[in-house]
């Protein structure tokens, strides 16, 4: 019974340590947008040119999100390559 007991916890921590690098990135991506949708807002306020600022920051939020999100999976993805290859 112990066997098949440290077994099945190994394959569950394995299943935790390949999916933990995608974890956050979830959550990255939309706090970049809303804290830059944010920013965006304290400026339009602030100086009085609503909307401008808003849709500027937000717009940068979402590509720099974006970028980082698909950089970060293809990085994961090319180590998850090479260890799988052994090289």
């Amino acid at each position: 019974m112990k066997v098949q007991n440290r077994n099945s916890d190994d394959s569950i921590s394995k299943s935790f340590r390949d999916v933990a690098p995608y974890m956050g990135l979830g959550f990255q991506l939309g706090a970049t947008i809303v804290v830059m949708f944010l920013v965006g807002d304290w400026i339009d306020g602030k100086y009085d040119t609503k909307p401008t600022w808003t849709l500027v920051l937000g717009s940068f939020g979402i590509f720099t999100g974006m970028y980082h999100f698909i950089k970060t999976v293809m990085n994961l993805q090319k180590k998850e390559g090479k260890g799988n290859d052994g090289k």
